[in-house]
C-alpha cells in the first residue's frame, strides 16, 4: 500500500514538474515573442521617421534645383533678349506692388491677394493683383462678371484708377447683359465717368436709373450726384 502511495506520489510531483517546465517554456517564448514585437515596432517607427526625413530633404533639393533652375533662366534671358522685361511689365511701374516679374504669381494666388487687401481696405494693392491678373489670365471663361465687379471696385475705391474701374465695367456690361452685376456695373461706370470729367456719360446714365430704378439702392446712390449737374443737363 505505501509503494503504491510512493508512486502515485512520484507521478504527481513528476506532473507538476513537468507542468512547471512547460509553462515556464511558454512564458519565455512569450516573453520573447512580445520582444522581438517591441523591436518590431520600433523599428517600424524609426523607418518611418527615416522616410520622412527623406522626403523633406528629397523636397528641399528639389526646391533648391527649381529655384536655382529660375535664377539660371532669368540670368540667360537678361544675357539673351534685353526685351523680355518688357512682356512682364508691371501694370503700374512706379509704384509696382505686385513685381510679378519677380514672383511669377499664379492665377490663383493673384486672385487670393486681390480679394484678401480689397478685405482689409487696401484698395490700390488690391486693384494692381487684379489688373495683374485680368493682364496675363484673364482670357475666356477665366473672366467672369463677378471678377470684373470686384476689380472694378477696387480700382474705383484706390481713388487713382478710374480708367481701370471704367474698363472694367464696362466689359462687364458689354459681356454678361443679364449677370446680376450689371445694374451695379452700370453705377460704378458712370461715377467712374464723373470722377474722369465725362459729366455728359454719368447724366445719360443717370437718367436712365431715373427712369428705369428709381425704387433702387443704385439710385439712392447716383441721386445726388445727378442732381447737383442737372441744370448743365436736363433739356
Amino acid at each position: 500500500m505505501r509503494s503504491i502511495k510512493n508512486i502515485f506520489a512520484l507521478f504527481v510531483v513528476g506532473h507538476l514538474s513537468s507542468s512547471c517546465q512547460m509553462y515556464t517554456q511558454v512564458e519565455e517564448r512569450a516573453r520573447v515573442v512580445n520582444n522581438y514585437e517591441k523591436a518590431a515596432l520600433k523599428l517600424a517607427k524609426e523607418n518611418r521617421e527615416f522616410k520622412a526625413q527623406i522626403s523633406s530633404l528629397t523636397y528641399e533639393l528639389e526646391s533648391t534645383r527649381a529655384q536655382k533652375n529660375y535664377l539660371e533662366m532669368q540670368l540667360n534671358k537678361e544675357k539673351n533678349n534685353k526685351r523680355e522685361v518688357a512682356s512682364v511689365s508691371p501694370v503700374v511701374p512706379e509704384n509696382d506692388l505686385v513685381k510679378y516679374e519677380v514672383y511669377r504669381w499664379s492665377a490663383e494666388q493673384l486672385l487670393a491677394v486681390g480679394y484678401k487687401e480689397f478685405e482689409i481696405k487696401n484698395f490700390e494693392k488690391s486693384a494692381q493683383y487684379f489688373q495683374t491678373f485680368i493682364k496675363y489670365h484673364g482670357k475666356g471663361e477665366a473672366l467672369k462678371d463677378a471678377l470684373l465687379f470686384q476689380s472694378g471696385l477696387a480700382a474705383y475705391e484706390s481713388g487713382d484708377h478710374y480708367d481701370w474701374a471704367s474698363r472694367d465695367f464696362a466689359k462687364l456690361i458689354e459681356s454678361y447683359p443679364t449677370s446680376s452685376y450689371y445694374k451695379g456695373a452700370k453705377l460704378w461706370w458712370a461715377l467712374a465717368q464723373l470722377k474722369m470729367g465725362n459729366e455728359k456719360e454719368f447724366f445719360n446714365i443717370a437718367e436712365e436709373f431715373r427712369k428705369k430704378y428709381r425704387n433702387t439702392n443704385e439710385w439712392e446712390i447716383i441721386k445726388s450726384h445727378y442732381e447737383n449737374i442737372l441744370h448743365k443737363y436736363k433739356k
